[in-house]
This record gives C-alpha cells, sequence and structure tokens, in this order.
C-alpha cells in the first residue's frame, strides 16, 4: 500500500514544492531538449503496480504504471523477494570490480541464464554470459563480438550487418547503426554510424499470409546473397519490434532468419532486451518458432527493474573462436560489469519468472487487454489495435499529443509513455483484472478525448 498522501512532515513537503523546476534547470530526461516548458511530474511513492505522482501546481494522482518504468518492472515495485535481496547483497557488498575477480551472484546469474535460455536439438548451447550494464551495452558488445568472430574466422571483411527495417537496438554508437536507417537517428551522426544493410520488416503478424510471408523470405534472401562477403551476422528483435513501432510479425520469420544466417555463414543475434522473461507470451520470443541464436542479448526484466544490468550470451563455438583469435578475448569491459547488488537482485527476479506463475499472468493480462482495448477500434483517430502477450498498442492515424494524452490518462488514474503515434501499455505481470481493465479503459478515454474530432463510424477502424 502506498502511504497516506499527507505523510511526511510539513518541511520535507515544502522543500520538495520546487523539485520539478529544479529539475528543469539542471537535467536531461529521454529525448527530450533541455526546456523549462518540459511537463513533469515528480513521483513522491511507489508500491506494486501504483505510481503517486505531484504535479507542477502541487495536485496528486494514484495512477496504475501500464508502462512497467519502460517494460523493466514486472514484478511491481517494492516486491518482498527483490527488496530481501537487495538488502541481503548490501550487507556483504555493493560491488567490486570484475577483473581479476568473481563472486556468488555473478556465477549463480550465469547458471540461471544458460538453463533459461532457448536450446534445441542439433544447435550449439548459448552458454557463455557477458555481464553489460545495459540494453544498449549488451547489443553493442554482441555486435563488437561478432565482428571479431568473423575475423577470428578468417573473414576480416565481414564487417556489417543485415538487419530489418522498423528496429530498435539502443542509443549507444553501434547500436543505432542498426536501428531503423529512417525512423532512428542516421540523419543526426552521419559520420558516427556504418553503413549497414536493411532488408523490409516482415508482414505484419495480424495480416500475414503464406504468400506475404515467402514474398519477405525471398527478398531476404536475395539481400543477404548479396552482401554475403560483408556481413558479419543478422541481428532483430524477434516477434516483436518495441521501440521502433510496436510491430509483431509472425514467428515463422525467425525460421527464415535462421535459415539465410546458416546458408552464408552469418551469426544469428536476437535482441531480447524488451521481449525476453515472458513479455510475448513465451519465456523468450524465440520460443514462438523453436530457433536458437548465436548470440542473445537480454535486460529489462532482468532486474525486475531494480538496478541496470543486462546480458550477451553466445554458443562456445563463438567464445573459443574469438578466445583464439588474433585478439585472444572480447574486447570489453565495463567498470560495472558483474555488479553484484545488481546480479543478486536478478537471481531473485529469475526465481520468481522460474516459478512458472508468469504464464498464467501474462494469459490473464492478454485477454484482458484484447477486451480492454477493443472499444478503442470504434475511434476515428484509431488505425489499429493489436494485443501481443502482455503488450497492448493503440495506433493512431496521426502523431500522438503526448503531452495532451499523458496528461488526460493521468487523470484516468493511468500512466502511460505514448511516443510517434502509439499509445501503448506494457504492464506488470502482477497487474490484477481490475488494473488491466483500468489502464484500458484510461488508454481509450485518453485518445477519445484528446484525438477523437468527429463522431465515430460504424463497424471499427480498419
Amino acid at each position: 500500500m502506498l502511504p497516506p498522501r499527507g505523510a511526511g512532515p510539513v518541511t520535507q513537503d515544502a522543500q520538495q514544492t520546487d523539485l520539478i523546476q529544479r529539475d528543469r534547470a539542471r537535467l536531461w530526461h529521454p529525448y527530450a531538449p533541455a526546456s523549462p516548458d518540459l511537463p513533469l511530474w515528480e513521483v513522491e511513492a511507489a508500491d506494486g503496480v501504483r505510481l503517486r505522482l505531484r504535479g507542477e501546481d502541487g495536485t496528486r494522482h494514484e495512477v496504475v504504471d501500464a508502462m512497467s518504468s519502460w517494460w523493466s518492472v514486472v514484478h511491481g515495485y517494492r516486491h518482498p523477494v527483490l527488496d530481501a535481496a537487495a538488502k541481503a547483497q548490501l550487507e556483504r557488498f555493493s560491488h567490486v570490480m570484475f577483473g581479476g575477480l568473481t563472486h556468488a551472484p555473478a556465477v549463480e546469474l550465469a547458471e540461471r541464464l544458460v538453463e533459461m535460455v532457448p536450446a534445441a536439438p542439433g544447435r550449439s548451447r548459448l552458454e557463455r554470459v557477458f555481464l553489460a550494464d545495459s540494453g544498449s551495452v549488451a547489443v553493442e558488445v554482441a555486435l563488437k563480438l561478432a565482428v571479431q568472430f568473423q575475423t577470428a574466422s578468417g573473414y576480416p571483411r565481414r564487417q556489417r550487418f543485415l538487419t530489418i527495417r522498423g528496429g530498435y537496438h539502443g542509443d549507444t554508437v553501434a547500436a543505432m547503426g542498426v536501428c531503423d536507417p529512417v525512423d532512428g537517428m542516421h540523419s543526426a551522426f552521419p559520420g558516427l554510424l556504418a553503413g549497414n544493410v536493411f532488408a523490409p520488416r516482415p508482414p505484419a503478424a495480424a495480416t500475414a499470409t503464406p504468400d506475404t510471408v515467402r514474398a519477405w523470405a525471398s527478398e531476404l534472401g536475395d539481400i543477404a546473397a548479396a552482401h554475403s562477403g560483408e556481413l558479419a551476422a543478422i541481428i532483430v528483435e524477434p516477434v516483436l519490434q518495441g521501440a521502433g513501432g510496436m510491430h509483431a510479425y509472425p514467428a515463422e520469420c525467425l525460421t527464415t532468419l535462421r535459415q539465410v544466417a546458416d546458408r552464408h555463414g552469418l551469426l544469428l543475434i536476437f535482441d531480447e532486451i524488451a521481449t525476453g522473461f515472458g513479455r510475448t507470451g513465451e519465456l523468450f520470443a524465440a520460443d514462438h518458432a523453436g530457433v536458437v541464436p548465436d548470440i542473445m542479448c537480454v535486460g529489462k526484466a532482468l532486474t525486475g527493474g531494480y538496478l541496470t544490468l543486462a546480458a550477451m550470451l553466445c554458443t562456445a563455438d563463438v567464445a573459443m573462436a574469438v578466445t583464439n583469435g588474433g585478439a585472444g578475448a572480447l574486447l570489453h569491459g565495463p567498470t560495472f560489469m558483474g555488479n553484484p547488488l545488481a546480479c543478486a537482485v536478478a537471481n531473485a527476479s529469475l526465481g520468481i519468472i522460474g516459478d512458472g506463475g508468469w504464464r498464467t499472468q501474462v494469459a490473464r493480462i492478454n485477454a484482458g487487454l484484447a477486451s480492454g482495448l477493443a472499444p478503442a477500434r470504434e475511434l476515428e483517430a484509431v488505425r489499429d489495435v493489436r494485443t501481443v502477450g502482455a503488450v497492448g498498442v493503440i495506433e493512431l492515424h496521426d502523431a500522438v499529443d503526448v503531452t495532451a494524452v499523458t496528461a488526460a490518462a493521468i487523470r484516468h488514474g493511468v500512466w502511460v509513455r505514448p511516443f510517434r503515434n502509439l499509445v501503448y501499455t506494457m504492464p506488470p505481470y502482477i497487474s490484477s483484472a481490475a488494473d488491466v481493465e483500468q489502464i484500458t479503459a484510461g488508454m481509450t478515454a485518453a485518445v477519445a478525448e484528446v484525438h477523437e474530432r468527429v463522431p465515430a463510424r460504424s463497424g471499427g477502424a480498419a
């Protein structure tokens, strides 16, 4: 339960009245200008699936967090198991360098991950783990590893990557280079980003047919063949592209990607940072197709949103090729690599995931999202409504008025963070049916209040 709204001494409340102005004077926020007009809400408390927000005018709102704090807080805030894990590790040590040292939380985490990630008969297992600071860094390491692997294997010209349009893989330099070339940040950093190879995004899962999937597979194969001598790997977000547009595509496309990679001697990298640990309805999105990549990146939900941590896993074949190559090592090593505090919390989080309750939770959320967002189809402003696992999306015809929709959703007791033309939710797995109902009703009402300008048409939107 959140503490009473009046809790805390009056002096503390007075000290916080200018917090938002102080923030504006000193801080950057994600993808935001250094602007005095930036809308902000202060988080005063968080518990379970709820946040207590204070606006600049002093008004307070208790809202359901429909975002899981950017898809990471899958078990909710102040979870007793995760809290206990953090406190227990703090009593031992919070951090030691990982160069030349090791510790139990890191070893246990690596073992847990290897046991959880996809495996298939006849394929090498993902069994070597690199613990990174963040998802972007994990992708950066994966791309560097792929290049090192090809060089060690006698193919030093293989320096580029094949990916699909609409992807998002992070904000570090190499990761930006495999994001969508139009909607990503290529135009802002033309001198930094490598020229990679982009195939069309697969057809949408809801409308794909065998013919459209075959046509996409054929074009992908032709592009890979034309560039195979310069490609190190294929990298994709499996089944669901996240920040690139919440685009869901058929699982059989992963099988095609595996076949194309094998045909041309390319590594296959799956970026499961957003999709891993149950979000799409399977433990990993790769499990929808039974495909095992050569390299996998995980993050976000890894620590249940408590601390920043990600991991890159690769097969023994990849690891040993690089180890036996000219460099003799994987050339990356962050200061906070394998942070013990983060690893301890991650082990607790994976313990909860390992109990299997997430599968029932995600199925319940999916059903609630599908039914609760259905009325949004009747809105003239809405182009599409779609769900996959514990993900629900309202896609508009035009760009979202982010400030207005966010404020309207807060008035309806829901925290969302729209982008582009999407109002979407990835709620914590512990969200109840009532929580999901509140989320979907709030999202639909916010879109209607801000973007609906004409009466709804009968029959719903296309």
